[in-house]
């Protein structure tokens, strides 16, 4: 479960011609991270960076690279063709990396965040998650993953120094 804290007018977009599937991830206009809380079980991080994961998948336009077919004939589903950048913080560094990260929505830094908060694993019903973000301000929401998209140079500024796992 995922709660998308930006509005569809400001998703980042790869438009048709900036796929460029030859060239190095570093040569893309748009940067990816996870941040996932590094203090969690292995079961329950890798739970909440899939989470993010699919809802950044599904919302990023032309982040899904061309489906691949093997020496088999087998069909393999495009992947992420700019790649992916998997980091590690302490659950109060990632409150506050998602801090920056809304501030710098709130200032159309061309920034999007789909955030995974405690709640998505702690309840059983969608119905519920939903009444419970509903109930609990932003700026106290726990998260246990942060998926950031937008422009290279603002994303790095927003993670820096946090570790890759």
């Amino acid at each position: 479960m995922n709660s998308n804290t930006a509005s569809a007018a400001s998703v980042p977009a790869y438009s048709p011609d900036e796929i460029v599937t030859g060239e190095s991830t570093r040569a893309s206009r748009l940067k990816w991270v996870i941040v996932v809380d590094s203090d969690l079980p292995a079961g329950r991080a890798a739970n909440a960076v899939a989470c993010v994961a699919a809802a950044t998948g599904s919302v990023v336009a032309g982040l899904q690279g061309p489906d691949a077919v093997d020496a088999d004939g087998v069909t393999h589903p495009g992947l992420a063709w700019a790649g992916c950048t998997v980091l590690g913080a302490s659950a109060e560094r990632l409150a506050n990396t998602r801090a920056k990260v809304v501030q710098s929505m709130a200032e159309d830094s061309g920034v999007w965040l789909a955030d995974m908060p405690l709640a998505g694993q702690t309840t059983r019903v969608y119905d519920e998650y939903l009444s419970e973000l509903a109930t609990t301000p932003g700026a106290e929401l726990e998260c246990l993953a942060l998926s950031i998209v937008g422009p290279r140079a603002t994303v790095d500024s927003l993670v820096k120094k946090l570790r890759l796992l």
